[in-house]
């Protein structure tokens, strides 16, 4: 895992991407969706027993990105089941839910020997019902991206873990979620951050989302994801117009299942569908490290090592090159994917018109009580 400071780096000499055409079928063909269907699902169960068969390694942050490709396998399943023509598909992606579940239950057992104080904190983002679908969709604005972004390599992933403690409510003080202290305003709402500082932004509106907290400051939660996503948009397009050099993966992956999840469809582009599918090990069915074949790559990592200053802390690489966090976000970025496209084939390309309402939307989605202090 590349340090946000080289992410930038790379980031930012990046001239702006032609647009590639993907050589997948369109989808808005009963052939081209049949396709890309089959493509996704046959990585996804690719990747569930790569989690099958590493289980007890898993960390929690591959939990997560699994627990959140269970709901929307389980959204793809329910719109699939009321058309005859996709009661197959809906099956197929059935059994893979059937398959995905007692592994995400049987992984509590393994995080509680392996983390336990981490899984304390953080148990709720991997139990049933926390992560939700888009009620709404939109598409990302390019006039709210940053004209520069800031040079300082100030990302802490200590800080962003307890700010998001403090979300949660999950910390040893016994507080309500949903509260809010300066220092955590003032790190969440800071302008110019790329990277990961950026998608840990967006991760603690999203989360505030997905606890229902609407009070204060998250009053305002759909301004600073528009905004995030945005930027977001923007550092993506800079990794495709450096051909997605390996250390920009992981934040690519993680700019899609973030931003997908908040609903903002643009980020499922056809190429980028194809880059990911290309990226995962045929073998081990996980995401990681290039194979050694791959020369290009391996010697753009080499010229790298030196500037690597800081790893994901709970980061699991694995000796053959699979990495538990790529994995995880290849996997909800796929799950997106396969949603969108039972959704809203046509608008894969373009993003089409924003704002549509998901039917089955309700206007409030609110969990527990909210303070926003």
């Amino acid at each position: 895992m590349p340090s946000p400071g080289l992410l930038l780096l790379l980031l930012l000499l990046a001239a702006p991407p032609p647009l590639r055409p993907s050589s997948l079928a369109p989808p808005d063909t009963p052939e081209g969706k049949a396709t890309i269907t089959g493509l996704i699902l046959s990585a996804l169960d690719r990747a569930t027993s790569f989690l099958e068969r590493r289980l007890p390694e898993i960390n929690l942050d591959g939990v997560v990105g699994f627990r959140v490709l269970e709901v929307q396998l389980k959204g793809v399943q329910e719109k699939w089941a009321r058309d005859p023509q996709l009661q197959p598909l809906s099956l197929r992606v059935g059994k893979l839910v059937d398959k995905l579940a007692p592994l995400l239950h049987r992984s509590m057992f393994y995080l509680r020997l392996s983390d336990p104080k981490y899984l304390r904190e953080f148990q709720s983002t991997i139990q049933p019902g926390f992560w939700k679908l888009p009620r709404v969709w939109t598409c990302t604005d390019a006039s709210m991206v940053y004209p520069t972004f800031e040079t300082q390599d100030s990302f802490s992933e200590e800080s962003s873990d307890s700010c998001l403690v403090q979300l949660l409510g999950t910390g040893t003080d016994g507080d309500q979620p949903c509260r809010l202290s300066d220092f955590c305003r003032t790190l969440m709402t800071k302008p110019g951050c790329s990277g990961y500082c950026l998608s840990h932004q967006l991760l603690f509106f999203l989360s505030a989302r997905m606890k229902g907290c609407t009070e204060g400051l998250f009053h305002h939660s759909q301004h600073y994801m528009n905004l995030f996503c945005a930027n977001m948009m923007d550092l993506n397009r800079r990794a495709e117009a450096i051909g997605y050099a390996y250390p920009t993966r992981d934040i690519f992956m993680e700019n899609i299942m973030f931003c997908g999840i908040s609903g903002f469809l643009d980020f499922y582009k056809l190429r980028w569908l194809e880059a990911i599918l290309n990226w995962q090990k045929p073998r081990e069915g996980c995401f990681g490290r290039p194979a050694a074949g791959d020369e290009e790559l391996l010697k753009a990592i080499q010229r790298q090592q030196h500037a690597l200053r800081r790893v994901k802390r709970r980061e699991k690489q694995f000796t053959d090159g699979c990495s538990s966090h790529n994995t995880a976000m290849a996997v909800a970025a796929l799950g997106g994917f396969l949603y969108v496209l039972a959704e809203y084939p046509q608008q894969m390309e373009s993003c089409g018109h924003p704002h549509w309402r998901h039917p089955a939307a309700t206007e409030t989605n609110v969990s527990t009580p909210a303070t926003g202090r």
